[in-house]
Order: C-alpha cells, then structure tokens, then sequence
C-alpha cells in the first residue's frame, strides 16, 4: 500500500535528493496522516461518549491532535521546500524541525489535559457500558494506527525525515495507548473493576513521554549536533584522497534541513608547494566534493612541512606523547621554530569535550614536560580545540 501511495502521488518518488520529490512525500503523508487520524478520532469519540469511558475519550483527542499535527507537518513540508532568498541563503529547510517542534508541544499538551480528566475519573469513577462494536472499533483503530506507523516509518528512513520518523513513533504510542483502553473495557465487563482511570492516566502520561521524546529529536538539529559519522568520514576520505593533500582536520557540519547542508575542512598542503598551484587544487576538491556529496564545502588550506626530517622527528614525539597520555587526543598545525639555545613547537591538540578547563590546564602542563623530558631546550605553545565529529 505505502509503494502504491508514492508512486501515484510522488513524481520521480525515486529522486529523494531533490528538495521537491521530498516536500512531495511529505504532503502525501500529511495528507493520509491527517485522513486516518480525522476517522479516528470520529469513531473514537462517538463509542467514548457511548461507553463513558474518559479513556476512550482521552485517546479519541490524542488521534485529534495527531490529525492537527499532520495539517502542520504539511505546512512545514512545504515551506522547508521555499527557496533561498537574501535573508535566508541557506534556505529554508529548519522548518522541518520547527513544524516537529509545534507538533511535540501539542502532543504534551494533550497530554496534560487528558491526565486531568483521568484525576477526575479516579477520584470519582462511573459506570462503563461494554460493547462489542466498541471494543472492534478499537481494535480496527490499532491496526490502523499499527499500518500509519508503519508507514511513516518506511517513509521517514527513506528520505531520512526526522518529523516523518517522529510520526511513526507517535503511533505506535497510540498503539500501546489504545491497547490499554480496550485491557480497561474488558476487565471492567468481567471482573466488575473500574480502572478506567489509571488506564486514562497511563495513556496520559504516554502522550506526554512521546511529545517530550519528539521535542528531544527536533531540537537536536536546531541546536546543533555532530554530523551523522558516515558522511563525516565520506568528505575527509574524498578531500585526502588527492594527491597533494596531506591530511586534513577541524571538519565542520552545518545543518540548514535535511536537504541543505553546508561543511568546513582544512586541507593540508606542502609549504614547499607553488600557492597558485594548490589554491588551484583546493578549488577543485571544492566542486567535486560538492557536487558528489550534495554538501557545500568550503576548505582552508593549511601549509605543513612534509620534507625536514628534523621537524617530523619532534612532530613524532609529539604525537607519541599525546597518545601515552589519552588516546583520543591528536594534534595538527605542527611548526617549528628552531633556535640556538631554544626551540618552539607550534601546535594545536584536539581533547575531547569531556576536558573541562582545570582539566585542559593539567593536560598543557603534562605535555610541556613530557616534552622537554626528550628535549630541554623545548618550549611548547599550544592551542587546544575540540573536534566537531566523530569518525
């Protein structure tokens, strides 16, 4: 059913690259989204009512906000898909989180209310009707909330949506929610106990757990996050694998949407090299980069010494310093300044974001001695950075 969908209402469904083959696949699924959840919440309401059930009730207006949640989710589709203009060069895709944002925050309102009612419904219980047709609608509800899981699911991790793949998860939370609801109708019918309340009170307290856990997973890309390790290893292989590149370090992910995403990079090049010619070359890993990866890098290019044996001999000391005292410390802008009676080691060293500054303030005492222990006439200065991803 999710194959027929998209390729009866999403043109070239297989180019998902493309900004409006996506806003394309997440229109459709707003709009099943929306559907579903509008039948719902009608069927729902009308057997919670019946029955008096305020559990039904409660998860007949989760379906509602659910159907609310997708009229955003469209919105946020389409105008994440609105182009780059002069206030907005990198586009517009952040909507897609924000829209995700909105939708967790009614979720969690929902929530609050519904666990109202069910303190009422505990501290004054009433009588439950039992109805067949009630509880086989119900179960129809989770089949169908089970298949729109699903679907947003398969939907989600096949343009790597975090708004579809946070629907998906919402769904089956109103699969584990509607579940109990039909566990308190039955236990009521035949074992004469009402705990109906409880039940509203857990499915409450379900709803605001999966808005909390959406609000969590849409922040992240707003506030900034690591890029996925995969794509971070893709660039460096891609930009090291040029002849006249050295190595490369301080790989920046920008995030603007999940379609427009920008990266920095140093590049290391000889110092001995003419500069036009690897100006020249950094331009061209630039473009070639960019145009495999979808991602537009900009690299600075960093000069290094790659034939004086007596600098990459005290580089080496460096790095089997660093690696004696933690093995997730490197280093890089390595230079010399050799002097008669002094010698300079430049460098910077990347420590993880764990080293608070006390403990950064040890690390730079440890290795100015380790270092002079090989060699007194030393003196170290060094900078010390973090690293933005994990490879």
């Amino acid at each position: 059913m999710t194959d027929l969908l998209v390729k009866l209402f999403v043109k070239d469904y297989k180019n998902i690259e493309n900004s409006t083959v996506r806003t394309a696949y997440g229109v459709m699924a707003g709009f099943v989204g929306i559907a579903c959840n509008i039948l719902l919440f009608a069927a729902k309401a009308m057997i919670g009512m019946f029955s008096g059930s305020i559990a039904i009730i409660a998860d007949a207006f989760n379906n509602l906000t659910d159907a609310v949640s997708s009229i955003i989710s469209l919105v946020g589709a389409k105008l994440a898909n609105r182009p780059a203009d002069d206030e907005h060069p990198f586009g517009h895709g952040r909507y897609e989180y924000i829209s995700a944002f909105i939708v967790a925050f009614l979720v969690v309102q929902v929530g609050f209310s519904c666990a109202k009612s069910a303190f009422d419904k505990i501290l004054h219980p009433s009588d439950l009707t039992f109805s067949m047709v009630s509880v086989a609608v119900l179960l129809l509800s989770i089949l169908g909330k089970i298949w729109l899981g699903l679907f947003n699911r398969k939907l989600g991790n096949r343009i790597n949506s975090s708004v579809m793949k946070a629907t998906a998860a919402d769904a089956m939370g109103d699969v584990l929610t509607t579940s109990a609801t039909v566990v308190s109708i039955c236990v009521y019918h035949f074992f004469a106990l009402n705990i109906d309340g409880i039940v509203g009170l857990i499915v409450a307290l379900i709803v605001i757990w999966a808005g909390i856990g959406i609000a969590k997973d849409t922040l992240k890309p707003l506030l900034g996050e690591k890029a996925d390790p995969e794509t971070a290893k893709k660039i460096k292989q891609m930009v090291e694998s040029y002849e006249g590149i050295y190595g490369s370090h301080d790989l920046i992910v920008h995030n603007y949407g999940p379609t427009n995403s920008m990266a920095t990079i140093h590049a290391e090049v000889s110092n001995n090299a003419d500069i036009e010619v690897s100006h020249e070359l950094i331009d061209r890993i630039e473009r070639e980069v960019t145009k495999a990866t979808g991602i537009f890098l900009v690299i600075h290019m960093d000069p290094i010494e790659v034939n004086d044996v007596q600098v990459l001999y005290y580089k080496e000391q460096v790095v089997e310093i660093l690696k004696n005292i933690d093995e997730n410390l490197s280093c890089h802008d390595f230079r010399m300044v050799n002097g008669e009676n002094q010698i300079n080691l430049i460098f910077d060293v990347v420590v993880p974001h764990t080293y608070k500054e006390d403990k950064k303030n040890e690390l730079l005492h440890r290795i100015m001695d380790d270092v002079q222990k090989f060699d007194s006439r030393c003196q170290c200065v060094i900078t010390m950075e973090n690293n933005y991803v994990d490879l």
